[in-house]
């Protein structure tokens, strides 16, 4: 570690802020694993939203979970409770006493929870938004261009921790959860949703390619997806079934866990298939995988070669050709003539 960012010689107390989304948690597991290895001693503690707290429950590397309630924050007419609530956490941050706080989120939100942890050190990227670097005192060029796994291993080395091998450290399941017991012996999770609506290949386009699939699909969601794993479901041909609003975050890792394969839209679900190394083809239109696809070599990117790609234009874009020009049969052509998922 850089001598000249914290005083003591080993941290003893270490705090990570990463509240959200899904997929950016998941891809900060890495970081997590080699900060650990680099200090086996240290107690880690972490900041994350509410909702996504089922991720890092009972991790191994983990010693405390502050939770916080950020969806309500950005409501106007909790102002009032948002304040009495960052002025608790504030005060609970600061009687930690931590040796060292690293701003992986690197927004106004995460670098002020910093700044008021008042910790001995504090890194985060000089390169992140909404003017979050005024609040670091040791400050990390990421680098826009690289995979965000890539790019919080940069805050690992400047720390001085192995990042050789990269692991994503995720928690077991024992026992295994009763769901996967109900679901077929091979079944292919497919994941069809997305939050930004721009990101989504059109649901009857995966009925259409569930119904020729090999293996029963297994959708899996939100309940808010239901309507989209509804479409699906009604051009699969009896060849899917949906699980969507019927999982919590443990039980959906599982699923996830114990597919042949995953097909998949740009979202977080995704990544937990690249953690876990379940073989993923994962479909792009606006989104860059280079920054955002699944990490690691067991996955395909299935995608337009077109000039507009990548745009970056989640919901604004009048026209969808990036997606809406990719076939079902273009799609089952890259599954199939694949290694990684065992259909040659």
């Amino acid at each position: 570690m850089k001598k000249s960012i914290i005083n003591t010689k080993e941290p003893q107390k270490i705090l990570i802020v990463k509240p959200s989304a899904l997929g950016d948690v998941i891809h900060s597991l890495p970081f997590l694993y080699a900060l650990k290895s680099r200090f086996p001693n240290a107690a880690i503690h972490w900041v994350i939203a509410k909702g996504l707290e089922g991720l890092l429950s009972n991790h191994p590397l983990i010693d405390k979970l502050w939770i916080i309630n950020k969806g309500s924050w950005k409501k106007t007419s909790n102002i009032s409770t948002t304040i009495k609530e960052l002025k608790i956490l504030f005060h609970d941050l600061k009687e930690q006493n931590y040796d060292l706080v690293i701003d992986l989120q690197g927004l106004l939100r995460s670098a002020i929870i910093t700044h008021f942890s008042k910790s001995k050190a504090s890194v985060g990227f000089s390169d992140a938004r909404e003017f979050a670097p005024f609040f670091y005192r040791h400050k990390i060029i990421g680098g826009k261009d690289i995979h965000a796994v890539d790019r919080y291993l940069k805050i690992a080395k400047y720390l001085d921790c192995n990042i050789d091998s990269i692991n994503f450290a995720m928690p077991e399941f024992d026992p295994i959860p009763q769901i996967i017991k109900t679901l077929p012996d091979k079944y292919i999770v497919m994941i069809p949703s997305a939050m930004a609506a721009a990101k989504r290949w059109s649901p009857e386009r995966f009925g259409a390619l569930a119904s020729i699939l090999p293996y029963k699909s297994v959708i899996i969601g939100s309940a808010q997806d239901i309507p989209i794993s509804e479409i699906v479901l009604n051009q699969a041909n009896n060849n899917a079934i949906s699980l969507c609003g019927k999982t919590n975050l443990s039980e959906l890792m599982a699923v996830i866990k114990n597919a042949a394969f995953c097909v998949t839209n740009d979202t977080g679900p995704m990544h937990i298939a690249a953690a876990q190394n379940v073989p993923i083809a994962a479909i792009f239109g606006p989104t860059n995988p280079i920054r955002t696809g699944p990490y690691g070599a067991n996955n395909i990117i299935i995608r337009k070669d077109l000039p507009c790609v990548p745009c970056y234009k989640r919901n604004k874009c009048s026209n969808r050709i990036c997606l809406d020009s990719l076939t079902v049969k273009e799609v089952k052509e890259a599954i199939y003539s694949s290694p990684i998922f065992g259909l040659l």
